[in-house]
C-alpha cells in the first residue's frame, strides 16, 4: 500500500506529483530545488545556500515520513553546472555523520525554473 507524505515545510509540487510516496520501508522523495515557501519564487543566491535550502527541505520532507538524513540509501543530485560539484559536495557532506549514501550527481541541460541544484533522495525505515 502506498502512502502519500506532504508537508507544508518544504515547497509545494510544482506539478502532477508528491513530494514523497511511501511503500513498504522505502520513501521515494521527489526532486527538490531551492524556492521560496511564500512567494513560490526560485531562490537564486549562490549554490552552497541554494544546496543547504535544498537540503533542509528534504529533511522537513523526511520528517514528515517519520525518518531523518540517516535513513537516506540513495541520493540523486541534478546540477546545472558540473562546476558547483565541490561546493555541493561541501554542503551535501554535513547533513551525514559519516556513512554516506549511494548517489549518482548528473549534470542537466536545464532543471525546474531554472534551478541550480535540485536533489531527490531514497530513504528506508530501519
Amino acid at each position: 500500500m502506498k502512502k502519500i507524505i506532504n508537508t507544508t515545510k518544504a515547497p509545494a509540487p510544482i506539478g502532477p506529483y508528491n513530494q514523497a510516496i511511501q511503500v513498504g520501508d522505502s520513501v521515494y522523495v521527489s526532486g527538490t530545488i531551492a524556492m521560496d515557501l511564500g512567494s513560490k519564487q526560485l531562490i537564486k543566491t549562490n549554490i552552497k545556500e541554494e544546496t543547504k535550502i535544498v537540503m533542509d527541505y528534504v529533511g522537513e520532507v523526511l520528517q514528515a515520513a517519520g525518518l531523518t538524513y540517516d535513513n537516506i540509501v540513495k541520493t540523486t543530485i541534478f546540477l546545472a553546472d558540473m562546476n558547483n560539484f565541490v561546493h555541493v559536495n561541501e554542503v551535501y557532506s554535513s547533513y551525514f555523520k559519516g556513512d554516506f549514501p549511494a548517489r549518482a550527481t548528473i549534470q542537466a541541460d536545464r532543471l525546474p525554473k531554472d534551478a541550480n541544484v535540485e536533489i531527490s533522495v531514497e530513504a528506508r525505515v530501519f
